[in-house]
């Protein structure tokens, strides 16, 4: 039974590798294409570790190491995920408040402000993204 636990988990663990490549790379078209797999991954482990509860089953020996080495796996590759999506979903909202900013048209000619100086236009904040590959 545990064993199941430990092959979910190492497909979940595959499948978070390959989010976090796309992500580090700023490939967001292929990190989002990976959501399906992770969910599955996810419905998996659990209901691998659902089943290995319900019949008490308790890893020992190499699986117990096995089991260990996993979790420590998934805690480290569920930090990173969360950190680079977090990341991710910053840049987006720039990306996209830009876009925004830069269709939005003037609600108001340049005029004066204060102290008599011309006051310019509103304008798109600069944005520049680079990728590593």
């Amino acid at each position: 039974m545990m064993d199941a636990v430990i092959a979910a988990g190492e497909r979940l663990a595959e499948a978070l590798r390959a989010e976090n490549e796309a992500l580090a790379a700023l490939d967001m078209t292929r990190a989002a294409a990976m959501a399906t797999r992770k969910m599955q991954a996810t419905d998996a482990l659990a209901a691998a570790t659902a089943a290995a509860t319900s019949t008490q089953a308790r890893a020992e020996g190499e699986t117990r190491v096995a089991a260990e080495k996993m979790a420590l796996s998934l805690a480290d590759l569920g930090r990173e995920n969360r950190q680079l999506l977090e990341t991710a979903i910053a840049l987006q909202s720039r990306v996209i408040e830009t876009i925004a900013g830069a269709a939005k048209p003037l609600s108001a000619a340049p005029g004066y402000g204060r102290g008599g100086l011309r006051r310019p236009p509103s304008q798109a904040p600069a944005l520049a993204v680079t990728t590593r590959v």
